[in-house]
């Protein structure tokens, strides 16, 4: 579960700073509006997908309430889901299994 929710942030990531920072100026200045779409389909799968693991993640590692909601105001944040993915989950990967 860790890692899919950590390649699931990273491409989260990604596909909002694509849709905001490269197809979205594509779309409104150089009058290209098909990969904005393409990406915007990505990026809202990616989105969801964030927010049902996010919650599973939180609830099966029983984190606090301040946590739980680190994950998911990160989704709404350009750059948030890659400081989640440093910060809270590189540690718990690198760190021993205890189960």
């Amino acid at each position: 579960m860790l890692n899919l929710f950590r390649i699931t942030s990273i491409l989260e990531g990604i596909s909002y700073i694509a849709l905001f920072a490269i197809t979205m100026p594509l779309k409104y200045l150089a009058d290209l509006p098909m990969p904005n779409k393409y990406v915007g389909y990505a990026h809202g799968v990616l989105f969801i997908a964030y927010i049902i693991l996010a919650v599973l993640f939180w609830y099966q590692n029983k984190w606090s309430f301040k946590k739980g909601m680190i994950l998911l105001i990160a989704s709404l944040l350009p750059f948030a889901t890659f400081y989640v993915e440093e910060q809270y989950l590189k540690p718990l990967a690198s760190s021993p299994k205890t189960s």
